[in-house]
């Protein structure tokens, strides 16, 4: 898969998030993390992935199996702003995808924390 990254950005899969969901490298970025999680729910399949980079105590009793399904059909990710500062991160994001009853628009600002070396995704507030 050589095509441009679903995550948006222009880089292909390969150079983008593909490393990460392979579990070769960490996302170094709160940016870099949600982009990636946004390409594992859109492709499906990686519901470890998902849960590895999930901060443990919000993860409750999702299984990799309930996230590796594919339950949406994600058509698009905007970027509308990120940053971090020491150990707390934040990236606000409009992710369109194909509703019932034509496309919709999930609208987050999540919020990450750095534990070691590794970014997490702890939750987000919906707009």
């Amino acid at each position: 898969m050589n095509e441009s990254c679903l995550c948006g950005n222009q880089r292909s899969f390969s150079a983008c998030c593909k490393p990460y969901l392979e579990q070769k490298v960490s996302p170094d970025t709160p940016e870099k993390l949600m982009r990636s999680r946004y390409t594992a729910y859109a492709l499906g399949g990686y519901g470890e992935y998902l849960l590895k980079t999930w901060f443990p105590p919000m993860v409750k009793n999702l299984s990799v199996s309930e996230l590796s399904e594919k339950t949406q059909q994600w058509i698009n990710l905007e970027v509308l702003g990120s940053g971090h500062k020491n150990t707390e991160g934040w990236v606000e994001f409009k992710a369109t995808y194909q509703g019932t009853n034509g496309n919709s628009i999930l609208h987050e600002k999540s919020v990450f924390t750095l534990i070691g070396q590794q970014w997490f995704y702890i939750g987000g507030e919906i707009k």
